[in-house]
């Protein structure tokens, strides 16, 4: 009888090995692939949903209303009747999520813009630190525009597609370890081993 491994993990870990055994991948592999297409299944979206945006110029249009939602205190009841909020009001979970992301995509595309100098960002100097929280606030309460905007709802778009992106990254992992991962080790192992 094999005994149970113990620690915080445990349960992972017998999950993924037994994924392992049915599928035929090695377990260290397995996590490498999961982790190469999380990050694939993020980078391809981010990119497409950034410059779909533009092309369309929804980006702008999107961040504004989250944003113009917050600052004028307005909202639309079920009958589409504008009104004011009351004080014991409060949006709804999706909304809350949404701004949620319209901040954290700006103060990403705030880094992100000032370390590459894209997204109409100047490309700081070497050594230089940005109070990236500050750059945030004062953009956050003027109007954000253009590539910027594009940014921060690509960033939105590609995080609230994460339950998706993990399950297609799950899914796959599989596959791509068996059919990339896998013929990579052994390449380079065999290149090793004449050596």
């Amino acid at each position: 009888m094999v005994p149970e491994p113990k620690g915080r993990f445990s349960a992972y870990r017998q999950s993924l090995t037994t994924i392992s055994v049915r599928t035929g991948a090695p377990l260290p592999s397995l996590i490498l692939s999961f982790g190469i297409l999380h990050e694939l299944t993020a980078i391809v979206p981010l990119v497409g949903f950034f410059y779909g945006a533009r092309a369309l110029g929804i980006g702008e249009r999107v961040v504004a209303a989250v944003i113009e939602d917050r600052q004028t205190g307005r909202a639309t009841n079920s009958d589409g009747v504008i009104g004011s909020l009351l004080d014991d009001a409060r949006p709804s979970w999706a909304k809350q999520k949404m701004r949620a992301w319209v901040e954290e995509g700006d103060r990403w595309a705030i880094r992100i813009g000032r370390r590459y100098g894209v997204f109409g960002y100047e490309k700081r100097e070497p050594g230089v630190k940005d109070d990236v929280e500050e750059m945030s606030k004062v953009s956050l309460s003027r109007h954000l525009a253009g590539d910027v905007a594009n940014a921060v709802f690509a960033y939105g778009a590609t995080k609230a597609l994460l339950p998706l992106r993990l399950g297609a990254s799950i899914y796959l992992s599989p596959m791509f370890s068996r059919g990339i991962i896998e013929p990579i080790r052994k390449t380079i192992l065999q290149t090793f081993r004449r050596s």
